[in-house]
Protein backbone atom coordinates (compact mmCIF):
# COMPACT_ATOMS: atom_id res chain seq x y z
CA UNK A 1 0.00 0.00 0.00
CA UNK A 2 1.45 3.07 -0.84
CA UNK A 3 0.58 6.32 0.57
CA UNK A 4 0.69 9.95 -0.88
CA UNK A 5 2.23 12.80 1.00
CA UNK A 6 -0.99 14.61 0.87
CA UNK A 7 -2.73 11.51 2.81
CA UNK A 8 -0.38 10.79 4.90
CA UNK A 9 -0.76 14.75 5.86
CA UNK A 10 -4.52 14.83 5.71
CA UNK A 11 -4.67 11.17 8.67
CA UNK A 12 -1.56 13.06 10.82
CA UNK A 13 -4.02 16.37 10.88
CA UNK A 14 -7.09 14.22 11.72
CA UNK A 15 -6.17 11.67 13.51
CA UNK A 16 -2.61 11.86 15.07
CA UNK A 17 0.44 9.78 14.93
CA UNK A 18 1.42 6.83 14.39
CA UNK A 19 -1.84 5.67 12.96
CA UNK A 20 -2.85 2.19 10.96
CA UNK A 21 -4.52 2.61 7.19
CA UNK A 22 -6.53 0.18 5.27
CA UNK A 23 -7.01 0.33 2.07
CA UNK A 24 -10.33 -0.81 1.24
CA UNK A 25 -9.71 -1.39 -1.99
CA UNK A 26 -6.87 -3.67 -1.76
CA UNK A 27 -8.21 -5.75 1.07
CA UNK A 28 -11.27 -5.93 -2.11
CA UNK A 29 -8.39 -6.97 -4.59
CA UNK A 30 -6.37 -9.27 -2.44
CA UNK A 31 -10.22 -11.16 -1.78
CA UNK A 32 -10.92 -11.50 -5.30
CA UNK A 33 -7.52 -13.17 -5.85
CA UNK A 34 -8.16 -15.81 -3.34
CA UNK A 35 -11.85 -16.46 -4.41
CA UNK A 36 -10.37 -17.36 -7.80
CA UNK A 37 -8.32 -20.36 -6.42
CA UNK A 38 -7.74 -22.68 -8.33
CA UNK A 39 -10.15 -26.08 -7.53
CA UNK A 40 -12.01 -29.16 -8.65
CA UNK A 41 -15.40 -29.83 -6.57
CA UNK A 42 -16.23 -26.37 -4.84
CA UNK A 43 -14.04 -23.89 -2.45
CA UNK A 44 -14.72 -22.00 0.71
CA UNK A 45 -12.16 -19.15 1.54
CA UNK A 46 -11.68 -18.54 5.18
CA UNK A 47 -10.51 -15.62 6.79
CA UNK A 48 -7.51 -16.21 9.18
CA UNK A 49 -8.80 -13.59 11.61
CA UNK A 50 -5.91 -13.49 14.14
CA UNK A 51 -4.30 -11.36 11.09
CA UNK A 52 -6.39 -8.50 11.47
CA UNK A 53 -9.54 -8.83 13.48
CA UNK A 54 -10.96 -5.86 13.07
CA UNK A 55 -14.56 -5.25 12.95
CA UNK A 56 -14.21 -3.22 10.00
CA UNK A 57 -12.07 -5.38 8.07
CA UNK A 58 -14.12 -8.94 8.79
CA UNK A 59 -17.57 -7.16 7.76
CA UNK A 60 -15.83 -6.28 4.38
CA UNK A 61 -14.82 -9.70 3.84
CA UNK A 62 -17.78 -10.95 4.85
CA UNK A 63 -19.79 -9.41 2.54
CA UNK A 64 -17.38 -10.72 -0.44
CA UNK A 65 -18.03 -14.44 0.66
CA UNK A 66 -15.62 -15.00 2.68
CA UNK A 67 -15.62 -17.58 5.80
CA UNK A 68 -14.27 -17.24 9.19
CA UNK A 69 -10.87 -18.98 11.11
CA UNK A 70 -10.98 -18.38 14.36
CA UNK A 71 -8.15 -19.35 16.64
CA UNK A 72 -9.80 -18.87 20.09
CA UNK A 73 -13.04 -18.44 21.83
CA UNK A 74 -12.22 -14.64 22.09
CA UNK A 75 -11.97 -14.83 18.47
CA UNK A 76 -15.23 -16.38 17.98
CA UNK A 77 -16.94 -13.78 20.08
CA UNK A 78 -15.30 -11.21 18.25
CA UNK A 79 -16.48 -12.58 14.85
CA UNK A 80 -19.98 -13.11 15.99
CA UNK A 81 -20.51 -9.22 17.55
CA UNK A 82 -19.12 -7.86 13.88
CA UNK A 83 -21.94 -10.11 12.66
CA UNK A 84 -20.76 -13.45 11.36
CA UNK A 85 -23.12 -16.12 11.08
CA UNK A 86 -21.68 -18.85 13.27
CA UNK A 87 -21.99 -21.75 10.50
CA UNK A 88 -19.47 -19.26 8.83
CA UNK A 89 -16.94 -19.24 11.58
CA UNK A 90 -14.38 -22.29 12.26
CA UNK A 91 -13.07 -22.33 15.80
CA UNK A 92 -9.17 -24.03 15.15
CA UNK A 93 -7.64 -23.04 18.97
CA UNK A 94 -4.08 -24.17 20.37
CA UNK A 95 -5.66 -24.18 23.93
CA UNK A 96 -8.93 -25.96 24.44
CA UNK A 97 -12.46 -24.14 24.75
CA UNK A 98 -13.33 -23.27 27.66
CA UNK A 99 -16.72 -22.51 25.99
CA UNK A 100 -17.34 -25.26 24.26
CA UNK A 101 -20.97 -26.24 25.24
CA UNK A 102 -21.95 -22.47 24.14
CA UNK A 103 -19.59 -22.19 20.87
CA UNK A 104 -21.09 -25.19 19.84
CA UNK A 105 -24.26 -24.93 21.14
CA UNK A 106 -24.63 -21.85 18.49
CA UNK A 107 -23.75 -23.56 15.35
CA UNK A 108 -19.99 -22.42 15.30
CA UNK A 109 -17.97 -25.59 13.89
CA UNK A 110 -14.83 -27.10 15.37
CA UNK A 111 -11.66 -28.06 14.78
CA UNK A 112 -10.45 -30.35 16.87
CA UNK A 113 -6.13 -29.55 17.16
CA UNK A 114 -5.27 -32.52 19.47
CA UNK A 115 -6.56 -36.08 20.63
CA UNK A 116 -7.37 -34.21 24.04
CA UNK A 117 -9.48 -31.36 22.28
CA UNK A 118 -11.29 -34.34 20.24
CA UNK A 119 -12.31 -36.35 23.33
CA UNK A 120 -13.33 -34.04 25.21
CA UNK A 121 -15.60 -32.41 21.95
CA UNK A 122 -16.20 -36.40 21.87
CA UNK A 123 -17.99 -36.39 25.49
CA UNK A 124 -19.81 -33.28 25.43
CA UNK A 125 -21.32 -34.23 21.60
CA UNK A 126 -21.33 -37.62 20.94
CA UNK A 127 -22.82 -38.37 17.48
CA UNK A 128 -21.61 -35.20 16.04
CA UNK A 129 -19.80 -34.53 13.10
CA UNK A 130 -15.97 -33.16 13.56
CA UNK A 131 -13.03 -31.40 11.78
CA UNK A 132 -10.24 -32.52 13.21
CA UNK A 133 -6.44 -30.94 12.61
CA UNK A 134 -3.27 -33.50 11.63
CA UNK A 135 -0.09 -32.64 11.32
CA UNK A 136 0.91 -34.52 7.82
CA UNK A 137 4.57 -34.38 9.24
CA UNK A 138 5.91 -31.50 6.69
CA UNK A 139 6.76 -27.56 7.46
CA UNK A 140 6.98 -24.73 5.46
CA UNK A 141 8.38 -21.16 6.72
CA UNK A 142 11.39 -18.42 6.47
CA UNK A 143 11.64 -18.67 10.04
CA UNK A 144 11.22 -21.06 12.67
CA UNK A 145 8.21 -18.42 13.81
CA UNK A 146 6.03 -19.07 10.65
CA UNK A 147 6.44 -22.86 10.29
CA UNK A 148 3.02 -25.01 11.66
CA UNK A 149 4.17 -28.30 10.67
CA UNK A 150 6.42 -31.08 10.91
CA UNK A 151 8.03 -32.61 13.80
CA UNK A 152 9.19 -29.13 15.57
CA UNK A 153 5.40 -27.98 15.88
CA UNK A 154 2.76 -28.44 18.25
CA UNK A 155 -0.04 -27.82 16.13
CA UNK A 156 -2.46 -30.41 15.09
CA UNK A 157 -2.60 -34.10 15.91
CA UNK A 158 0.94 -36.02 14.25
CA UNK A 159 0.36 -37.91 11.14
CA UNK A 160 1.28 -40.91 13.07
CA UNK A 161 -1.83 -40.82 15.61
CA UNK A 162 -4.50 -41.13 12.76
CA UNK A 163 -5.08 -44.65 14.53
CA UNK A 164 -5.62 -43.08 17.53
CA UNK A 165 -8.09 -39.87 16.42
CA UNK A 166 -10.15 -43.04 15.04
CA UNK A 167 -10.33 -45.01 17.86
CA UNK A 168 -11.61 -41.46 19.76
CA UNK A 169 -14.12 -40.61 16.94
CA UNK A 170 -15.52 -44.47 17.22
CA UNK A 171 -15.82 -44.31 20.86
CA UNK A 172 -18.19 -41.47 20.48
CA UNK A 173 -19.71 -41.95 17.18
CA UNK A 174 -18.12 -38.98 15.96
CA UNK A 175 -18.10 -38.44 12.19
CA UNK A 176 -15.12 -36.52 10.53
CA UNK A 177 -16.36 -34.95 7.76
CA UNK A 178 -13.54 -32.29 8.18
CA UNK A 179 -9.74 -32.64 7.50
CA UNK A 180 -7.15 -29.55 8.50
CA UNK A 181 -3.82 -29.41 7.54
CA UNK A 182 -1.75 -26.09 7.75
CA UNK A 183 2.24 -25.97 7.29
CA UNK A 184 3.56 -22.77 7.21
CA UNK A 185 3.84 -19.85 5.31
CA UNK A 186 5.24 -20.06 1.80
CA UNK A 187 5.38 -19.33 -1.73
CA UNK A 188 6.77 -22.69 -3.45
CA UNK A 189 3.85 -24.91 -5.79
CA UNK A 190 5.71 -27.79 -5.17
CA UNK A 191 5.60 -27.46 -1.54
CA UNK A 192 1.24 -26.78 -1.25
CA UNK A 193 1.33 -29.84 -3.92
CA UNK A 194 2.94 -31.74 -1.47
CA UNK A 195 0.85 -30.88 1.58
CA UNK A 196 -2.06 -31.42 -0.01
CA UNK A 197 -0.82 -35.07 -1.35
CA UNK A 198 -0.27 -35.85 2.44
CA UNK A 199 -2.99 -34.20 3.43
CA UNK A 200 -5.31 -36.39 0.89
CA UNK A 201 -3.12 -39.99 2.03
CA UNK A 202 -4.95 -39.20 5.23
CA UNK A 203 -8.22 -38.23 4.14
CA UNK A 204 -8.15 -41.69 2.28
CA UNK A 205 -7.96 -43.51 5.58
CA UNK A 206 -11.23 -41.55 7.08
CA UNK A 207 -14.44 -42.11 4.49
CA UNK A 208 -16.60 -40.05 5.88
CA UNK A 209 -13.88 -36.69 5.20
CA UNK A 210 -16.41 -34.60 2.41
CA UNK A 211 -14.03 -31.56 2.95
CA UNK A 212 -10.51 -30.71 3.09
CA UNK A 213 -8.90 -27.22 4.62
CA UNK A 214 -5.14 -27.09 3.54
CA UNK A 215 -5.19 -23.97 5.85
CA UNK A 216 -2.96 -20.83 4.90
CA UNK A 217 0.44 -19.50 4.46
CA UNK A 218 0.42 -18.09 1.57
CA UNK A 219 3.55 -15.87 1.23
CA UNK A 220 3.21 -11.78 0.33
CA UNK A 221 6.35 -9.72 -0.93
CA UNK A 222 6.89 -6.27 1.73
CA UNK A 223 10.56 -5.57 0.17
CA UNK A 224 12.89 -6.06 -3.33
CA UNK A 225 14.24 -9.65 -3.38
CA UNK A 226 10.92 -11.07 -1.51
CA UNK A 227 8.75 -13.53 -3.52
CA UNK A 228 5.00 -13.95 -3.17
CA UNK A 229 2.51 -16.67 -3.86
CA UNK A 230 1.09 -16.93 -7.03
CA UNK A 231 -2.16 -18.65 -6.01
CA UNK A 232 -2.93 -19.64 -9.44
CA UNK A 233 0.33 -21.38 -9.95
CA UNK A 234 -0.01 -22.37 -6.51
CA UNK A 235 -3.34 -23.97 -6.90
CA UNK A 236 -2.86 -25.73 -10.22
CA UNK A 237 -1.72 -28.74 -8.80
CA UNK A 238 -3.24 -28.99 -5.90
CA UNK A 239 -6.90 -28.86 -7.73
CA UNK A 240 -5.02 -31.82 -9.93
CA UNK A 241 -4.32 -33.63 -6.60
CA UNK A 242 -7.96 -33.40 -5.85
CA UNK A 243 -9.18 -34.62 -9.14
CA UNK A 244 -6.89 -37.86 -9.02
CA UNK A 245 -8.06 -38.09 -5.47
CA UNK A 246 -11.71 -38.60 -6.66
CA UNK A 247 -10.45 -40.98 -9.62
CA UNK A 248 -8.96 -43.33 -6.81
CA UNK A 249 -11.41 -43.02 -3.80
CA UNK A 250 -14.28 -41.79 -5.75
CA UNK A 251 -14.95 -38.75 -3.16
CA UNK A 252 -15.02 -35.58 -4.76
CA UNK A 253 -13.96 -33.21 -2.19
CA UNK A 254 -14.12 -29.75 -1.79
CA UNK A 255 -11.29 -27.55 -0.97
CA UNK A 256 -11.01 -24.75 2.28
CA UNK A 257 -8.15 -22.19 2.12
CA UNK A 258 -7.37 -19.76 4.85
CA UNK A 259 -5.48 -16.84 4.31
CA UNK A 260 -4.78 -14.11 6.74
CA UNK A 261 -1.77 -12.59 6.05
CA UNK A 262 -2.55 -12.55 2.24
CA UNK A 263 -5.48 -10.56 2.26
CA UNK A 264 -4.66 -8.47 4.62
CA UNK A 265 -0.83 -7.10 4.73
CA UNK A 266 -0.25 -4.86 1.72
CA UNK A 267 -3.56 -3.56 2.22
CA UNK A 268 -2.11 -1.82 5.45
CA UNK A 269 0.39 0.97 6.46
CA UNK A 270 1.42 2.60 9.40
CA UNK A 271 1.66 6.48 9.00
CA UNK A 272 4.32 8.00 11.33
CA UNK A 273 6.37 11.16 12.23
CA UNK A 274 9.97 11.35 12.99
CA UNK A 275 10.92 12.76 16.15
CA UNK A 276 14.32 12.11 16.22
CA UNK A 277 17.42 12.01 14.61
CA UNK A 278 20.56 10.63 16.33
CA UNK A 279 23.74 9.32 15.35
CA UNK A 280 27.04 7.47 16.78
CA UNK A 281 29.68 8.86 14.64
CA UNK A 282 32.06 8.09 11.58
CA UNK A 283 31.95 4.66 12.62
CA UNK A 284 28.45 3.80 13.92
CA UNK A 285 24.73 4.71 12.26
CA UNK A 286 22.15 7.47 12.10
CA UNK A 287 19.01 6.53 13.85
CA UNK A 288 15.67 8.08 12.59
CA UNK A 289 13.49 7.67 15.75
CA UNK A 290 10.18 7.46 14.90
CA UNK A 291 6.69 7.15 17.06
CA UNK A 292 5.69 4.06 15.95
CA UNK A 293 8.31 0.91 16.56
CA UNK A 294 7.56 -2.43 18.41
CA UNK A 295 4.26 -0.48 19.60
CA UNK A 296 2.49 -0.90 16.07
CA UNK A 297 4.97 -2.84 13.99
CA UNK A 298 6.59 -5.87 16.41
CA UNK A 299 7.44 -8.15 13.45
CA UNK A 300 11.18 -6.67 13.06
CA UNK A 301 11.57 -7.18 16.65
CA UNK A 302 10.24 -10.97 16.93
CA UNK A 303 12.36 -12.29 14.31
CA UNK A 304 13.82 -9.76 11.58
CA UNK A 305 10.81 -9.30 9.21
CA UNK A 306 11.33 -6.54 6.84
CA UNK A 307 8.79 -3.65 6.30
CA UNK A 308 9.27 -0.96 3.44
CA UNK A 309 9.44 2.53 4.68
CA UNK A 310 8.66 5.44 3.19
CA UNK A 311 10.13 9.29 4.13
CA UNK A 312 8.15 11.53 2.65
CA UNK A 313 10.39 14.58 2.03
CA UNK A 314 12.86 15.41 0.03
CA UNK A 315 16.43 15.23 1.28
CA UNK A 316 19.66 14.01 0.38
CA UNK A 317 20.11 10.39 0.54
CA UNK A 318 21.70 8.48 3.71
CA UNK A 319 21.84 5.19 5.05
CA UNK A 320 19.10 5.13 8.04
CA UNK A 321 18.07 2.98 10.81
CA UNK A 322 14.80 3.38 12.05
CA UNK A 323 14.17 2.58 15.75
CA UNK A 324 10.62 3.45 17.53
CA UNK A 325 10.23 5.20 20.58
CA UNK A 326 10.21 2.42 23.36
CA UNK A 327 12.94 2.36 25.86
CA UNK A 328 14.00 -0.89 24.58
CA UNK A 329 17.26 -1.98 21.99
CA UNK A 330 15.20 -4.32 20.46
CA UNK A 331 12.60 -1.58 19.29
CA UNK A 332 14.24 -1.48 15.46
CA UNK A 333 12.26 -1.56 12.16
CA UNK A 334 15.15 -2.19 10.30
CA UNK A 335 17.06 -5.18 11.53
CA UNK A 336 18.90 -7.38 8.78
CA UNK A 337 16.73 -10.05 7.14
CA UNK A 338 15.75 -12.74 9.42
CA UNK A 339 17.91 -11.59 12.20
CA UNK A 340 16.48 -9.27 14.71
CA UNK A 341 19.69 -8.90 16.47
CA UNK A 342 21.86 -7.55 13.19
CA UNK A 343 20.86 -3.94 12.02
CA UNK A 344 20.76 -3.62 7.96
CA UNK A 345 20.32 0.69 7.38
CA UNK A 346 18.21 1.75 4.73
CA UNK A 347 18.75 4.38 1.82
CA UNK A 348 16.61 7.09 1.95
CA UNK A 349 15.99 10.64 2.20
CA UNK A 350 17.86 11.65 5.24
CA UNK A 351 14.52 12.22 7.98
CA UNK A 352 14.81 15.61 9.82
CA UNK A 353 12.12 15.84 12.83
CA UNK A 354 9.01 15.85 11.90
CA UNK A 355 8.91 14.62 8.45
CA UNK A 356 6.28 12.06 7.40
CA UNK A 357 7.41 8.50 7.67
CA UNK A 358 5.50 5.53 6.10
CA UNK A 359 5.96 1.51 7.66
CA UNK A 360 4.60 0.09 4.53
CA UNK A 361 2.81 -3.24 4.48
CA UNK A 362 1.44 -3.39 7.92
CA UNK A 363 -2.21 -4.61 7.71
CA UNK A 364 -1.28 -8.30 8.98
CA UNK A 365 -0.29 -9.14 12.43
CA UNK A 366 0.99 -5.39 13.18
CA UNK A 367 -2.48 -4.32 14.88
CA UNK A 368 -3.04 -7.72 15.97
CA UNK A 369 0.37 -8.48 17.51
CA UNK A 370 0.90 -5.19 18.81
CA UNK A 371 2.92 -4.64 22.19
CA UNK A 372 -0.26 -2.38 23.22
CA UNK A 373 0.84 -0.14 26.42
CA UNK A 374 4.02 -0.80 26.98
CA UNK A 375 5.93 2.34 28.12
CA UNK A 376 2.42 3.28 28.69
CA UNK A 377 2.00 4.00 24.73
CA UNK A 378 -1.67 3.75 23.80
CA UNK A 379 -3.06 1.87 21.28
CA UNK A 380 -2.84 3.42 18.30
CA UNK A 381 -6.09 4.35 15.64
CA UNK A 382 -7.07 2.57 12.51
CA UNK A 383 -8.50 4.10 9.66
CA UNK A 384 -9.71 2.80 6.61
CA UNK A 385 -9.06 4.63 3.57
CA UNK A 386 -12.57 4.21 1.00
CA UNK A 387 -12.31 3.62 -3.00
CA UNK A 388 -13.25 7.44 -2.88
CA UNK A 389 -10.42 8.42 -1.35
CA UNK A 390 -12.13 9.58 1.82
CA UNK A 391 -10.62 8.54 5.42
CA UNK A 392 -13.21 6.50 7.83
CA UNK A 393 -12.40 6.05 11.49
CA UNK A 394 -12.24 2.62 12.74
CA UNK A 395 -10.84 2.57 15.94
CA UNK A 396 -10.05 5.68 18.08
CA UNK A 397 -6.89 6.26 20.13
CA UNK A 398 -6.46 4.78 23.37
CA UNK A 399 -6.53 7.10 25.88
CA UNK A 400 -4.84 7.13 29.43
CA UNK A 401 -7.83 6.59 31.62
CA UNK A 402 -8.55 3.43 29.37
CA UNK A 403 -5.12 1.96 29.89
CA UNK A 404 -5.75 2.36 33.69
CA UNK A 405 -9.82 0.85 33.75
CA UNK A 406 -8.85 -2.19 35.13
CA UNK A 407 -6.23 -1.93 38.01
CA UNK A 408 -7.37 -1.32 41.56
Amino acid sequence: MILTLAQAAQVRERFGTPCYVYAAAALDAAAARALAFPNAFGLTVRYAMKANPSAAVLRRFLSLGLHVDASSDHEVERALRAGAPPERIQLTSQMPSQDLASIVGRGVLYNACSLHQLEAYGSAFPGRDVCVRMNPGLGSGSTNRTNTGGPGSSFGIWHAYLDDVKRIAAAHGLHVRRLHTHVGSGADPAVWQRAARLTLDLAAALPEVMVVNLGGGFKVARVAGEKATDLQECGAPVRDEFVRFRERDGRALHLEIEPGTYLVANAGAVVATCIDVVDTGREGYVFAKLDTGMTEVTRPSLYGAQHPIDVLAEAPPADVVFCGPCCESGDILTPAPGDPEALAPRRVPRPRIGDLVVVGDAGAYCAAMSTINYNTFPQAPEVMLEPDGTLRLLRKRQTLDQILANET
